[in-house]
């Protein structure tokens, strides 16, 4: 575990010793997790009509204030398992009907998840899917390569000003950028299958912030110039609620205007992106999960 005693997983590259004390991110030795069960909140080419089989990791080495799962990121809330009950829980939940393993910020375990895919390869046979904010190196990122399926990264921002006083990393869209490239080596063009559920390729989400829509174009139009029309899904969001912690910056303190969002769907449309564009009124409290555990534990006989 030398990766760990020393952690630069992530673009904070924060040293910590994790056999002894947690990083920057919250994670420490073992595979900490917050819920494992089937999802039916993503996007329908990765639900499905069964549902993906989310699994959320505890911490995140991003410090969004607006995040919707700040209880787990921001928090730390959650159990630590084992690797062998992490490669469990993959079977279990392709047992369960799930269309796909969804790992929910992993960034800080990633070479346990790799080690728990290893134990099941053969017999996991459903995709995965690389659920992250962005922040991300494309050197950890390639040690993925043959074992993530889709990758469904944040866009958050282009403007290191709002990235700065947001999520706490001024340098976010220079990681970013660079790992959406290096997950689109790995992956090629986007590939559905029959019933129209996502097998293979990169899915980029942004979520429109209040006062930020030219911020959000200036994203959009990143995507358009760096990737052949057609080849990437565009996932562009409306669901922005203010949250506890959100309320501390009052620019923030209300829900995006209607208004804002058609300019940057307009935008999008203009562009030719293609993908999922959410209704500005669909934004549910479903999308945000309870966690409570669910999933992480072995159930009893």
């Amino acid at each position: 575990m030398e990766t760990i005693q020393a952690c630069t997983l992530c673009p904070r590259a924060c040293g910590a010793n994790r056999t002894e004390q947690t990083g920057f991110c919250g994670g420490g030795r073992r595979v900490r997790l917050a819920r494992a069960a089937l999802h039916t909140w993503e996007e329908p080419c990765i639900s499905g009509t069964r549902g993906s089989g989310a699994v959320f990791f505890s911490g995140c080495p991003l410090r969004c204030c607006f995040c919707q799962n700040h209880s787990i990121s921001i928090d730390n809330f959650g159990a630590e398992i084992t690797t062998s009950r992490l490669a469990d829980i993959f079977l279990e939940l392709q047992e369960q009907g799930a269309h796909n393993i969804n790992l929910v910020s992993a960034t800080q375990y990633i070479p346990w998840v790799v080690r728990a895919l290893d134990q099941v390869r053969h017999r996991l046979t459903i995709p995965v899917v690389y659920n992250t904010g962005g922040y991300e190196k494309p050197e950890t990122i390639r040690t993925l390569t043959d074992y993530v399926d889709i990758y469904l990264p944040d866009c958050k921002y282009k403007d290191s000003s709002l990235s700065a006083r947001y999520s706490a990393a001024p340098d976010y869209f220079a990681w970013a950028s660079a790992a959406i490239i290096e997950m689109y080596r790995q992956t090629g063009p986007v590939k559905t299958g029959a019933d129209g559920l996502l097998q293979k390729g990169v899915m980029i989400r942004h979520l429109v912030l209040p006062g930020c829509r030219k911020d959000s174009i200036a994203v959009l139009e990143w995507i358009a110039e760096q990737f052949p029309a057609g080849t990437v899904l565009l996932s562009l969001m409306s669901q922005y609620t203010p949250n506890r912690i959100a309320a501390l910056y009052p620019e923030l303190n209300r829900r995006i205007f209607t208004a804002e969002y058609r300019t940057v769907l307009q935008s999008a449309e203009d562009l030719g992106l293609s993908g999922y564009m959410q209704q500005r009124s669909s934004a549910k409290q479903e999308y945000t999960p309870d966690f409570h555990l669910q999933g992480v534990y072995q159930a009893a006989l």
